[in-house]
């Protein structure tokens, strides 16, 4: 493997290779974000990304568009070709099969059964480059995959919208809209690429939201909404009840919540989950995200409120930040996004996922925990 050896060529192939993989979001999970593109003789001959799960890998759609003319090409897939035939067949198989010469990988496949990609080409005579990037950038491309390889919890990412000065509402209790329309489709965006939405009651209370994908083409399948309510108090004609039948609704409340509460909730059509409470009665978060996985939620975005996320962030049960941050600010009675400066949390855990994107006139960042 000599990395010096890629030219600027390369490096350009590739990153168009992981740029189209992020056309599969929402679509793919729980499999991971994959482009391909193929290049014979300095030119593209066919690309592809998974566009389905269950559909055709990247590399068998760049193949089936090159045809021919991957005899002898460049074969640049962001993440190792897969070794393993599942509901489709192994890709490094059809690399070989399809005359590709040469294979220059961005990351490598963290699962033990889908990795090995890179030794079977090799084994095939094919000369092969990678991985080019540091696994960070596979958890940041892939974060649910990556993260579901080493934990059998869900994988957790808080979105918070918020002033130029910290500030997630003009008052308490106050709705107070901070972001634009554009920040708000990529939410929708972001939503549809995740098994379950998570908010406290409060924001239920306050804000009276659906979490539903809407503004966007719906996912692969139905996002599942978590509201946590110890005292099992959500009102029964909250917005995000009306469709419960079709989207459901997951409440976790206290064990000793009483059985006239739980029946309340369960007729309006949610699910409810008592569990274990923290010292100060709170709800245990572990124990939540405990739950959430044996339900099958393998990854959830947090939508709030600022207390629900600053706990997640200091017991670093969240992995990572999508921060909307608005050209306003909301002075000193605005509520902060991070109470009490966040706790124990330090920035230096985090670092930036992608360079930080305009959508309309707010800023959006993104920050991953770091790899212990």
């Amino acid at each position: 493997m000599d990395l010096d050896s890629l030219t600027r060529e390369d490096h350009a192939h590739l990153d168009w290779a992981r740029k189209l993989a992020r056309r599969g979001w929402g679509r793919v999970h729980p499999n991971p974000l994959v482009g391909c593109v193929i290049v014979r003789d300095g030119r593209v001959v066919g690309d592809g990304y998974h566009r389905e799960f269950g559909g055709p890998h990247a590399e068998i759609v760049a193949l089936e568009a090159a045809r021919s003319q991957a005899e002898g090409a460049t074969a640049y897939v962001s993440l190792e070709p897969c070794n393993h035939e599942g509901k489709t067949p192994a890709c490094s198989e059809a690399l070989l099969r399809g005359g590709v010469r040469r294979v220059v990988y961005g990351v490598s496949e963290p699962g033990e059964a889908e990795g090995g990609g890179s030794k079977t080409l090799r084994e095939g005579g094919v000369s092969v480059i990678g991985p080019v990037w540091d696994s960070a950038v596979g958890r940041a491309e892939n974060p649910a995959f990556f993260y579901s390889r080493g934990h059998d919890t869900p994988y957790v990412a808080i979105k918070l919208s918020m002033s130029m000065d910290a500030k997630i509402a003009a008052a308490p209790g106050q709705h107070t809209r901070i972001t634009g329309l554009e920040a708000e489709r990529e939410v929708h965006r972001l939503r549809s690429g995740f098994a379950g939405v998570l908010v406290g009651a409060g924001t239920v209370r306050s804000d009276n939201p659906r979490l539903t994908v809407r503004m966007v083409p719906p996912g692969r399948t139905t996002v599942r909404r978590l509201i946590l309510d110890p005292r099992a108090e959500l009102p029964a004609d909250a917005a995000l009840l009306e469709d419960a039948g079709t989207v459901p609704v997951h409440v976790f409340t206290r064990q000793d919540t009483s059985e006239s509460a739980i029946e309340r909730l369960e007729a309006v059509g949610a699910h409810v989950h008592p569990v274990a409470t923290e010292s100060e009665g709170t709800l245990d978060l572990g124990a939540v995200l405990q739950v959430a996985g044996e339900i099958g939620i393998e990854s959830i975005l947090c939508e709030g409120g600022a207390r629900l996320a600053g706990n997640l962030l200091r017991q670093r049960l969240a992995q990572r930040l999508y921060l909307f941050v608005a050209p306003m600010t909301l002075g000193a009675k605005g509520v902060p996004a991070f109470p009490d400066g966040g706790g124990p949390l330090t920035w230096q855990d985090f670092s930036p996922a992608f360079p930080p994107e305009l959508h309309g006139r707010d800023t959006l960042m993104v920050l991953d925990r770091d790899a212990n």
